[in-house]
């Protein structure tokens, strides 16, 4: 047991020197300008996009309830297929309504070509305890490219979305996001308590083993 206890601990203090990197990485990136898409773009690079948006289905990510004028509206985020000089990509256009949660709703894109700001966000994989997808409504809770493409009816997709960056809009329309993510970093805290866990075990068995030896010394 004490082990396995202080493996997690070691475990969790390299999490936290892996967690440290990347939010460097964000927020170095979030200040940073943009740069062209790269044939290779990192995780969270703050990138430029030129193209044209693709005709046909869009698919929505997620479910989140937002406070709008109207009250409590549920909604997710917008995927639509984009062609950037031949290349396929899917960009999430920001947070839409939706009447139902597992519907997918088209909104009109920008016609002709747009050049559209913004970061990469890596694929995800499904987990164990991941929310099954529906397809068939085009709702996705796992945010993998591959898999939504095929869905979308698409060939071949670059292997990452790019999220656009942008402020609120005046009009109706998908709400794009204005900041980079900022995932939680709570792995020193776990790493403390894997290791104070392992402390009180020795200090439990050192007690035990006293009192073991006094019994056996009588």
């Amino acid at each position: 047991m004490l082990l396995v206890l202080l493996g997690l601990g070691t475990w969790q203090v390299h999490r936290l020197a892996w967690k440290e990197a990347l939010l460097a990485q964000v927020a170095a990136a979030q200040g940073a300008a943009p740069v062209k898409l790269p044939a290779d773009p990192g995780p969270f690079e703050k990138v430029s996009v030129t193209g044209r948006f693709l005709p046909g289905p869009a698919a929505l990510y997620g479910v989140e309830v937002r406070d709008l004028a109207g009250g409590s509206t549920m909604g997710g985020q917008l995927l639509v297929p984009f062609d950037a000089d031949g290349r396929v990509i899917l960009v999430d256009r920001g947070w839409v309504p939706s009447t139902a949660a597992i519907t997918a709703p088209t909104v009109a894109a920008p016609p002709g070509q747009v050049t559209l700001v913004g970061f990469v966000r890596p694929a995800e994989h499904p987990r164990m305890l991941s929310p099954s997808d529906d397809t068939v409504g085009r709702l996705f809770f796992t945010l993998d490219p591959e898999r939504i493409a095929a869905v979308l009816g698409l060939p071949r997709v670059a292997p990452f979305t790019f999220v656009v960056l942008g402020p609120k809009p005046a009009g109706p329309g998908p709400i794009p996001t204005d900041e980079f993510p900022h995932p939680p970093n709570n792995h020193l805290y776990y790493a403390l308590t894997w290791f104070g866990l392992a402390g009180a075990l020795i200090v439990m068995f050192a007690a035990w083993a006293h009192e073991r030896l006094s019994d056996d010394a009588l």
